[in-house]
């Protein structure tokens, strides 16, 4: 793979929290290589802010190995840029060639307010989970793993929605911000299996309850969720959400 040097044009939104008016800015980088990782690259230039004796950009960022979803950065109108089922993190800038200008954003949610600059308040997720995607479980040492005979196909499911990682890439892909894929991921990773069922019917009722009083919308079933989605997220599980939710209103319980 050939290595090469760039000059960038970045248009980034400064804002100093959810109140203040906020509006782009203008900057330019050098040599740029291709082999930086797009944070890498949002250093190189905040070291350079600092140098002119002028406030760096904010930004979240933590493992940087496209674990935990902390970077979520909106380039070029694409949550985390334009390679499939990447995190802005692993994105490289060998996606890009000299002379581009890229413009990055915050998510844009009304359920994800601005803290600062790129920075956005995502505990909307956080409340989500604590009103029921948790299982119920004795204490003492855990049973042995063919105790629960589980069967593969579902065990694969669920494993699959379970590697949603809580960015928010969904929600910023929709034109509703809806928070559908990322709620259909942690209900159906648990329904799918027995550990899951003692909450089963509170459960989904419960999640989207939260959901709708955190201001998240409707889903729009464009499927832009599962587009730009970093973990390649199926749109399948708001089939089975949906499915989940009907059994527990309808349940006679």
């Amino acid at each position: 793979m050939e290595h090469y040097n760039m000059n960038l044009t970045l248009k980034v939104w400064r804002q100093q929290n959810a109140q203040a008016q906020g509006g782009f800015e203008t900057y330019q980088v050098k040599d740029i290589s291709s082999e930086m990782s797009f944070l890498e690259m949002f250093d190189v230039l905040n070291e350079q802010l600092i140098n002119e004796g002028k406030e760096p950009i904010t930004f979240d960022h933590d493992c940087r190995e496209g674990i935990c979803g902390a970077c979520s950065m909106h380039i070029n109108g694409q949550p985390h840029g334009p390679w499939q089922q990447t995190t802005t993190c692993q994105l490289h800038m060998r996606a890009y060639k000299d002379g581009d200008t890229i413009v990055v954003e915050p998510w844009r949610a009304k359920a994800f307010p601005v803290i600062k600059d790129l920075m956005v308040d995502r505990r909307a997720f956080d409340r989500i989970i604590q009103s029921g995607g948790y299982i119920s479980v004795d204490t003492g040492n855990a049973q042995d793993a063919n105790n629960l005979p589980i069967d593969k196909h579902k065990a694969d499911e669920s494993f699959a929605a379970a590697a949603c990682i809580g960015c928010g890439a969904c929600v910023a892909a929709c034109k509703n911000s809806s928070a559908m894929l990322f709620l259909s991921a942690k209900v159906a990773h648990l329904a799918l299996l027995p550990q899951g069922e003692v909450e089963r019917k509170t459960r989904v009722v419960n999640m989207v309850d939260q959901m709708d009083k955190e201001g998240f919308g409707s889903c729009t079933n464009t499927q832009a969720c599962e587009a730009e989605c970093p973990k390649g997220i199926s749109v399948q599980n708001i089939r089975r959400l949906n499915a989940e939710y009907i059994r527990s209103v309808f349940s006679g319980d």
